[in-house]
């Protein structure tokens, strides 16, 4: 049987986008794994294009490297993915993409509203917090985690 046709690390990199410096970092993360040639040379399998182009995807969707790291465990070695593969791993993402995406969602819409107001008067603003009262409910940014202004108000 004859071993499947690998690519060097440039052209790996051609081929997915990634700098040569990146495949090495996620090559020392295990993301992918290279074999050497008689000459030491690293070599990629053809799959390892679509595993880094996962997390190329991933990365730019605000995933953290832990969470490609774990989903990219999830996928076979040494082979594409299967069809079930990638649908299981949608199932397992499409939670988050969609608090990702209902924050971003939010930001937009407290920017459009603060940019563009005009209310000119810190009594009226949605974002005003006087004596940092959405402290309460715990810490960071509780306007843009869905809390609103009107739930700290004084009674």
């Amino acid at each position: 049987m004859t071993p499947p046709p690998t690519l060097s690390i440039g052209e790996l990199a051609r081929r997915t986008g990634l700098s040569v410096s990146a495949i090495r970092f996620y090559e020392a993360r295990g993301l992918v794994s290279a074999l050497r040639s008689c000459g030491n040379q690293r070599r990629f399998l053809r799959s390892d294009i679509r595993r880094l182009s996962f997390a190329l995807i991933a990365q730019r969707l605000g995933l953290t490297l832990s969470e490609i790291e774990a989903e990219l465990s999830s996928l076979p070695r040494g082979q594409a993915p299967t069809r079930e593969d990638w649908r299981a791993m949608s199932v397992r993402l499409r939670g988050a993409l969609e608090t990702r995406i209902a924050m971003l969602e939010r930001t937009r819409d407290l920017l459009d509203g603060c940019i563009g107001c005009g209310c000119l008067s810190l009594d009226r603003c949605a974002l005003y917090n006087p004596g940092d009262r959405a402290a309460r409910a715990g810490a960071g940014p509780r306007f843009l985690l869905g809390d609103r202004a009107s739930d700290f108000e004084e009674a």
